[in-house]
């Protein structure tokens, strides 16, 4: 069955958490999908984790079309949610929707992701009016990183925290379906939570949330250089990985691989008379 706005908001409803992770492609998509992830998230996250970047900030609309085509070609069940890029929302209503559009046009996403709170409730309320699911994203808000010096966790102080709340409820009031707390103390978002009607999905958010999101290189230790403390690592697939590079590139300068199985055969009486 297809995950949906409705079944999503179905599984808040009943206490049944949901569970998101990062794709950014076709095969990863297939075999997400195959788990019974509920919602594929083509996050700019890629500009890290795919192209190399320090951050997201240079992630454009072309690479996130380019991307979320390839993800929604394999998610058959999974809800496919796509980030809108660091300013192709920022700078007008127009062109918040006009690129919300793209995403749902071209990549086939089935709806899209944007970062702010209450300051980019006009882009919310004119993407839904279009008929496009916004998935809204507050607290430590990466495209922000610049604007917050560092990557902090946010919400810690008295005001902050009741800003954090008022624009929970403001992107409710936009019309969001879904909003992710990323960054935020645990009680915190736990708070929020039971606050709006809508569901969360947390990242560096506790458990209190709705559901949950990480970055698939994260959670599967595909890096090894850093690992974030909200992370937990279900599996170390890269060193996995790495070993299985290093056997295959021993295997092909030793001449064992490929082996007979891994070969086609010809008749000897047709080698004989090329020769």
């Amino acid at each position: 069955m297809k995950n949906t706005v409705t079944s999503l908001q179905k599984q808040k409803n009943e206490g049944d958490k949901i569970t998101m992770l990062t794709c950014y492609d076709y095969s990863m998509a297939k075999l997400m999908d195959e788990a019974e992830i509920n919602m594929l998230l083509i996050g700019d996250s890629l500009g890290q984790v795919i192209l190399g970047y320090e951050d997201t900030l240079p992630v454009t609309m072309d690479d996130m079309i380019h991307h979320t085509k390839a993800v929604s070609r394999g998610a058959s069940k999974a809800f496919v949610l796509a980030d809108l890029p660091f300013m192709s929302y920022q700078t007008s209503i127009y062109d918040a929707v006009l690129n919300a559009g793209r995403l749902i046009k071209e990549g086939r996403a089935n709806g899209v992701k944007l970062e702010g709170g209450a300051k980019v409730c006009p882009q919310i309320k004119a993407i839904v009016e279009a008929s496009i699911p916004v998935c809204a994203h507050i607290g430590l808000t990466p495209q922000s990183v610049n604007a917050f010096g560092g990557f902090k966790v946010q919400g810690k102080t008295e005001e902050a925290a009741r800003q954090l709340m008022v624009d929970a409820k403001a992107v409710e009031a936009a019309g969001a379906f879904i909003v992710v707390l990323e960054g935020v103390p645990a009680k915190l978002a736990e708070l929020v939570s039971k606050e709006i009607n809508i569901p969360t999905i947390g990242i560096g958010a506790g458990a209190g949330c709705d559901g949950q999101v990480l970055v698939y290189q994260d959670m599967l230790a595909i890096y090894s250089d850093f690992t974030p403390k909200f992370v937990k690592q279900f599996a170390n697939v890269g060193d996995i990985m790495k070993q299985a590079f290093q056997d295959y590139i021993t295997e092909v300068k030793e001449g064992s691989f490929p082996a007979k199985e891994h070969t086609y055969t010809i008749s000897d009486d047709i080698i004989d008379k090329l020769y």
